[in-house]
């Protein structure tokens, strides 16, 4: 846990476009204690999980946007394939991931509740995802095309 009396927060991701679903996790894991810290995936780990369209945004300005959140106190970008590793330098008192992710499949976990802290996985606000942000996008934009060539 940390090493202070503050509760600290951890959760992890790409937040490759920061979309309303980011912000409310990212505010409710906020609430949860003292201080939120973000592992954030590097370029390279999300071209590795995603494929090498993604991401589409840099690790820069992915942690700036991050970083320009109220809730979010501190950002650390990470390489490896999981935030094992930085999960266990950081030691947080409560891990958080949205609610898709199954308790048992959370990386980390058994090395939090270990020491005694917590684990929760958060409902999503419903259908807010980079995915489907994306593909609202190229509908629309092929949706456009079709209409000026006709």
């Amino acid at each position: 846990m940390s090493s202070t009396a503050e509760k600290l927060v951890f959760t992890n991701g790409c937040f490759d476009l920061l979309h309303p679903g980011h912000v409310d996790l990212l505010a409710r894991c906020r609430r949860l204690g003292d201080r939120l810290v973000v592992g954030l995936n590097s370029d390279d780990s999300i071209r590795r999980i995603k494929g090498p369209t993604r991401p589409f945004m840099s690790q820069e300005e992915r942690r700036a946007m991050l970083l320009a959140l109220r809730s979010v106190d501190e950002v650390i970008v990470f390489d490896e394939p999981t935030p094992l590793a930085l999960i266990e330098r950081v030691r947080p008192d409560v891990l958080v991931k949205g609610g898709d992710w199954a308790l048992d499949k959370i990386v980390g976990a058994d090395e939090v509740l270990a020491r005694g802290g917590e684990l929760l996985s958060l409902p999503l606000l419903p259908g807010l995802s980079t995915t489907r942000i994306v593909e609202r996008i190229l509908n629309a934009n092929s949706h456009h095309a079709w209409r000026r060539a006709s």
